[in-house]
């Protein structure tokens, strides 16, 4: 996808800020929209489905978190954080929401220019995995389908992120394969994901929780001091 044919859309209540992120933004061939709020930027998301997201957290009204809740209920277009606050909870929570990405003001304006670049090369790439002709994990209790984005565990449909769907996709079909936090940050989030490693591991919490109880068939194992594996036993 060429830089001229990726719509971004920008939402902070400080018009100077957002002025400057489109500047520079322009100036590298994207196509930029400008939300100062959020309900105006869920409109602009549902009528002009912009390519990615740079949201703020800290907006009048409605804040980040609750147009991530909302937009999250009806796509899966990435979405960057950005927030005033360094706090790992704040990233947490954001990331917990279903955030790809989370940068602290002030930032570097070229670094979020490489990190727009970044999710939407993982965008991408996870329209090409879509075309492969095997997206269903079949597996006793467990059927986690890439197609239409939806887990069944022990009988029942659980409602899951597309991030925390497509890890468990990816570690369910490499069955007994240890990854490294970095290789699933390659894997799943993208090859030049810029954010922490400890994503992967508020991820993983999260997945292990909707996957208990464990049986006797598989589980999600942690591997001291190395990374994560789904474990096959049969």
């Amino acid at each position: 996808m060429n830089n001229n044919q990726i719509t971004v859309l920008v939402v902070d209540d400080d018009k100077n800020i957002c002025e400057l992120i489109r500047l520079y933004m322009v100036k590298e061939g994207f196509r930029v929209l400008l939300a100062y709020d959020g309900n105006t930027a869920l409109d602009i998301i549902k009528s002009r489905e912009p390519d990615i997201v740079v949201l703020d957290i800290m907006l009048p009204e409605m804040d980040g978190y609750q147009v991530l809740t909302k937009m999250r209920q009806f796509t899966n277009i990435p979405v960057i954080l950005l927030s005033a606050k360094g706090e790992v909870t704040d990233k947490v929570i954001g990331l917990e929401l279903g955030a790809d990405d989370y940068m602290t003001k002030p930032f570097e304006t070229k670094e979020l220019v490489a990190r727009v670049r970044a999710r939407i090369r993982g965008k991408e790439n996870s329209y090409e995995e879509e075309c492969k002709p095997v997206n269903i994990v079949n597996l006793p209790n467990l059927c986690v389908n890439k197609e239409n984005y939806t887990a069944t565990i022990h009988g029942k449909q659980v409602e899951m992120p597309p991030r925390e769907l497509e890890l468990l996709f990816f570690l369910a079909s490499n069955p007994n394969k240890v990854f490294t936090r970095e290789q699933l940050l390659e894997k799943v989030w993208g090859f030049e994901f810029y954010g922490d490693s400890r994503t992967v591991d508020v991820h993983v919490k999260r997945v292990r929780e909707k996957l208990k109880p464990d049986n006797d068939v598989w589980s999600l194992r942690t591997v001291w001091a190395v990374g994560y594996k789904f474990e096959l036993k049969v």
